[in-house]
C-alpha cells in the first residue's frame, strides 16, 4: 500500500506542475510577445467601467503596516476584485490586500489604491511586478505613492519610524525597461512630495533604499556592504516600479515604514512575524500620517 502511494505521488507531482504552469499562463503577462502597456490600459479601462471613475489622479501602492491609510483618504467608491482585472493577481505575501479600490478624495480628486502587489521574488517576472503601476498610469494618474516596510541600518530609527524615500539602489540585476530604452532616474523619488509631505510632519527623516531579490533576508555582511555603499533601508519591493512610473512620466513618493533593524544590527534573528507586528503598531499612525498629506496633493 505505501508502495502504491509512494507511486502515485511520484507520478502526480509533474502533473500538478503542469497545471500550476497552467495556472500562470492564464495571465497576459506571462505571453514574452504581449505588449505590457497595452494589457495595462486594457486593465484601466475596465477599472473605469467598474468604478465608473473615468480618471483617477493619484495612485497608492500600500505595503506592509500602510493598509488603513485606504480608509482614511476618502470615501470607497468602488472596490475590485484584483484577480478579475487583466494581469493582475491576488497577493500571496501576508499584510496586503487582494482589491483595487477607487477613492473619491475630500479635493474632488480620485485615488487608485492598488492592493495587489506583485513582489520580484515571487518568479512571475518584472512586467507583472510593474503591471499595478502601469496600469495607475493608463487610468491617468500623474502621482504614484509607493509605501512598503522595510529593514533599517540607521540605530537611531526606531520600528515603527516612518522614512521618507530619497533615492534608491536597486541589487535585483533586473529593470523594467526593455529594449533601447533610457530614462533618467537623477531625481526619481519627487522632492516636491518630500517637501509636501514635511509640511505635514516636520521631523520625517529620509533615505536610500535598496532592493534586493529575495525572499530570504539579507546577511549582516549585505548589510554592511550596504551601509558603505549609502543605503539606510533594506527591503525586497518599490525600486522597480517606482523605474516604471518614472517611464510613464509620474511623480513618485516613495515611503518606507522601518519595521525592525536590518540584519546584524540588532541582535536577534529577523522573521516575517515581526515585520507583520510592528507594522500592525504603527498602521493606525502612519496611515493617518499619510491620508493628511494626500489632502494637500
Amino acid at each position: 500500500m505505501i508502495t502504491m502511494c509512494c507511486f502515485f505521488l511520484t507520478e502526480l507531482t509533474p502533473l500538478l506542475w503542469w497545471v500550476n504552469r497552467l495556472k500562470n499562463m492564464t495571465n497576459p503577462l506571462e505571453n514574452p510577445t504581449a505588449n505590457p502597456f497595452e494589457i495595462a490600459r486594457e486593465a484601466a479601462e475596465l477599472i473605469a467601467q467598474r468604478t465608473g471613475v473615468a480618471k483617477h489622479d493619484i495612485a497608492l501602492t500600500l505595503g506592509s503596516g500602510w493598509a488603513k491609510a485606504a480608509d482614511l483618504i476618502g470615501e470607497t467608491v468602488a472596490s475590485i476584485n484584483a484577480a478579475d482585472i487583466p494581469g493582475f493577481s491576488a497577493p500571496v505575501v501576508e499584510g496586503h490586500v487582494a482589491t483595487i479600490r477607487s477613492i473619491a478624495l475630500p479635493n474632488g480628486k480620485h485615488a487608485l489604491v492598488l492592493g495587489a502587489r506583485t513582489h520580484f521574488y515571487e518568479g512571475h517576472g518584472v512586467r507583472r511586478v510593474v503591471h499595478g503601476v502601469r496600469t495607475a498610469a493608463a487610468a491617468g494618474a500623474s502621482t504614484m505613492i509607493l509605501t512598503n516596510g522595510a529593514g533599517g541600518i540607521k540605530t537611531s530609527w526606531k520600528p515603527g519610524t516612518p522614512v521618507l524615500i530619497s533615492d534608491h539602489i536597486n541589487l535585483t540585476a533586473a529593470s523594467p525597461l526593455e529594449g533601447a530604452t533610457f530614462i533618467d532616474l537623477t531625481d526619481l523619488y519627487s522632492k516636491r512630495l518630500r517637501d509636501v509631505a514635511r509640511s505635514v510632519d516636520a521631523e520625517l527623516d529620509e533615505g536610500v533604499y535598496v532592493q534586493f531579490r529575495g525572499p530570504h533576508y539579507e546577511t549582516p555582511a549585505e548589510v554592511q556592504m550596504v551601509k558603505q555603499v549609502g543605503g539606510h533601508l533594506v527591503g525586497m519591493s518599490t525600486a522597480l516600479e517606482a523605474i516604471a512610473a518614472r517611464e510613464a512620466g509620474m511623480e513618485v513618493l516613495g515611503f518606507s515604514l522601518m519595521t525592525n533593524l536590518a540584519a546584524g544590527i540588532q541582535d536577534t534573528p529577523l522573521s516575517h512575524a515581526e515585520v507583520l507586528e510592528a507594522g500592525r503598531e504603527a498602521e493606525g499612525r502612519i496611515s493617518a500620517l499619510l491620508a493628511e498629506i494626500i489632502t494637500k496633493l
